[in-house]
């Protein structure tokens, strides 16, 4: 687990094995949020990126007959 330092400017280094690992960019936006007590960076990821995502899904909903 690695440690970082908040500046005085409140900036924080996110540690070269953590960017590694999630395949960060410098300029790439990342949610922060709150969460129990805690700081989570949440990476966001280009719209195109997530095309496919929900190929294959079963989209067929139970509906009732037409009520008039």
């Amino acid at each position: 687990m690695a440690t970082v330092t908040i500046s005085t400017k409140y900036q924080v280094v996110i540690p070269k094995d953590v960017r590694e690992k999630l395949g960060l960019r410098p300029g790439q936006k990342v949610q922060a949020m709150v969460y129990d007590g805690r700081i989570e960076l949440i990476p966001l990821q280009p719209i195109r990126t997530l095309r496919g995502y929900l190929q294959g899904i079963d989209t067929s909903v139970p509906r009732e007959e037409n009520r008039e």
